[in-house]
């Protein structure tokens, strides 16, 4: 996988053509969608498509399946899991580390990513993080946690999204990927939505269509301002050893060089 991922493109699995397209589209990671944009009646078919679809080797595919809880989540796993095209797992709905074990167990070390949709499951939120080796990450699904909270203004989110980004780091997992901006028209509202999660520390996005791509990249990739600032400081810090201040009087200590560091490690993709 791409060291610091910041697409992740969603696309229903029961749509094959769809996820051709997607293959293509350029995002880090393609997540084929078992659960929410699946019907009841074309779960099996989704299965089927991409079992068929993972059955060779590919490149950053993860699936999301179905909510453990449900009837479909079992054959989801034992389906999926083994096959060589799957580079990880994105667990609905998660409430508990023990349900992020349980699955960790079944599914022999393969990347689980636990997505925290309602009040109790961020509440758990850095128990879910560090629940096993095999949690690669967490994130927040916003839709349905809109909906648990009865949240109706956005802002009403960024408690549980500072949430999500402080026990992601306390269990030494990368930064969560925000959470899809459902309106795939406004692009400009996407880039000031971007904005604001990465303020608020997260880095990269879940994305439902190919177009939101290129501004969720922008939005998360360093400035050239920000590149100039990050190889100043790292070069003071190769030059001397400890904390310094700076020709402009800025103080680097430790803590800075690390954020310059991680700076330049997303200046790669370019």
């Amino acid at each position: 996988m791409t060291p610091h991922p910041l697409t992740w493109l969603y696309v229903p699995g029961d749509r094959p053509s769809v996820v051709a397209k997607a293959l293509a589209a350029g995002a880090d990671v393609v997540v084929v969608d078992l659960e929410d944009a699946v019907a009841p009646d074309r779960k099996e078919y989704a299965r089927a498509a991409t079992a068929e679809l993972l059955s060779e080797p590919r490149p950053d595919v993860h699936v999301r399946v179905n909510a453990l809880d449900t009837p479909w989540a079992t054959d989801d796993l034992r389906t999926l899991a083994p096959l060589p095209g799957l580079s990880g797992l994105r667990l609905p709905k998660v409430t508990s580390a023990k349900e992020v074990t349980a699955v960790a167990e079944r599914t022999g070390g393969l990347p689980l990513y636990a997505l925290l949709e309602t009040a109790l499951g961020v509440e758990r939120a850095f128990a879910i993080a560090s629940a096993h080796p095999a949690v690669h990450g967490v994130a927040l699904g916003e839709a349905d946690l809109r909906a648990d909270l009865g949240v109706r203004e956005d802002a009403g989110l960024d408690w549980s999204r500072s949430r999500v980004v402080v026990a992601a780091r306390a269990a030494g997992l990368a930064p969560p990927a925000q959470s899809v901006h459902p309106d795939i028209r406004d692009l400009d509202a996407l880039a000031v939505s971007c904005a604001h999660g990465r303020a608020l520390g997260f880095l990269g996005r879940a994305a439902i269509h190919p177009r939101q791509l290129p501004v969720i990249e922008s939005a998360f990739l360093p400035t050239g301002r920000e590149i100039e600032e990050a190889e100043t400081i790292v070069k003071a810090a190769v030059a001397e050893e400890g904390a310094q201040a700076l020709a402009d009087g800025r103080f680097v200590d430790a803590a800075v060089v690390a954020a310059a560091r991680r700076t330049l490690s997303l200046v790669r993709r370019t």
